[in-house]
């Protein structure tokens, strides 16, 4: 196949892209680095069937040639990244999206959207874990709105698209985390393992007691590649439902880390979830998916590659300065 991947200097999509390339299929990668990584590329670029285009998605992209798939991943996707480039963010999911769809169709390629849990907001309790059915309990005006609205919004432009013939998936993935993270994107996996292997205070927003379920980059790859298999053009959750507290994260993450930080509180950001747990059941039945790496081996494999990449930027700086 050949494949179109959006924010491929990114997390998630420069794993999607090692995966497709070294399942023999031909990958071009596309970003503009607002939170992309130059050196997420460094694992891509050395491949002959990889090609890199450094372009916004908001305004329309060509590609030459015959597309089998287009796989939409580009936005900020952590608070801080989404909360410092809040127009990029609603553009790249509005615009980029519709831009996106309409080269999909022009090419007669499948489309896939990266959603997110975000979705569904702060889900009540009578909807804990969430499944797909849930139109969740957003705030449409709040500061985090940017992102979750903008998801929303993309889902929407999809579906629409998918009612007149494309053929669409909407993944929405849950807290997903493992090496080529950014260390600085404010994320509760990066904030823990970068504070722990300084031996730093390792901060908690709120009393700690709220709930995240972290899923291994390797099982949502995984996902999403069945995903793309199955003929199902309506949400679907990608995410582990092994419900751990954000204090049990992070003594978690201290453990693994080997390290002496202690853990400070501090208030909770507007409108952040309290519990956020994904019911797979529509996975397990349609895709045979199920996340198989628990979050002590997920997390000894990412605070090990943090560990290394840490290591390797000191050094670069020490060498600046000698």
């Amino acid at each position: 196949m050949r494949i179109l991947i959006t924010g491929a200097a990114g997390f998630v999509a420069s794993h999607l892209a090692t995966h497709f390339l070294a399942a023999g299929h031909d990958v071009i990668g596309a970003d503009n680095f607002v939170t992309g990584r130059r050196v997420n590329l460094r694992y891509l670029e050395p491949e002959p069937r990889f090609a890199f285009i450094e372009h916004d998605v908001v305004q329309p992209l060509e590609i030459a040639g015959d597309l089998n798939w287009v796989l939409h991943f580009a936005s900020p996707a952590s608070p801080p990244k989404y909360l410092k480039s809040p127009l990029e963010t609603m553009r790249v999911n509005s615009e980029g999206t519709l831009h996106l769809l309409e080269l999909a169709k022009r090419k007669g390629a499948k489309f896939l959207i990266a959603s997110t849990s975000e979705v569904y907001g702060d889900p009540d309790r009578a909807h804990h874990p969430q499944s797909e059915s849930y139109w969740g309990n957003v705030n449409p005006l709040g500061a985090r709105s940017v992102y979750d609205e903008a998801k929303r919004y993309a889902e929407a432009a999809t579906a629409l698209y998918g009612r007149n013939g494309l053929s669409v998936r909407i993944a929405r993935l849950f807290n997903t985390y493992g090496p080529r993270m950014d260390p600085a994107d404010g994320r509760i996996v990066t904030n823990f393992a970068t504070q722990a292997l300084a031996n730093q205070p390792m901060t908690i927003y709120g009393n700690g007691k709220q709930t995240r379920s972290l899923q291994y980059i390797d099982d949502l790859v995984a996902g999403i590649g069945k995903l793309m298999e199955a003929n199902y053009a309506g949400p679907v959750n990608l995410g582990n439902p092994e419900e751990l507290t954000v204090k049990q994260i992070a003594e978690l993450i201290r453990e693994l880390a080997g390290s002496r930080s202690e853990l400070v509180y501090h208030p909770l950001p507007e409108d952040d979830p309290t519990q956020r747990c994904p019911d797979i059941s529509l996975a397990q039945r349609l895709l045979k998916w199920t996340p198989r790496i628990p979050a002590r081996d997920g997390l000894a494999r990412t605070i090990a590659h943090f560990r290394e990449e840490l290591a390797q930027s000191a050094a670069v700086s020490d060498r600046a300065g000698a």
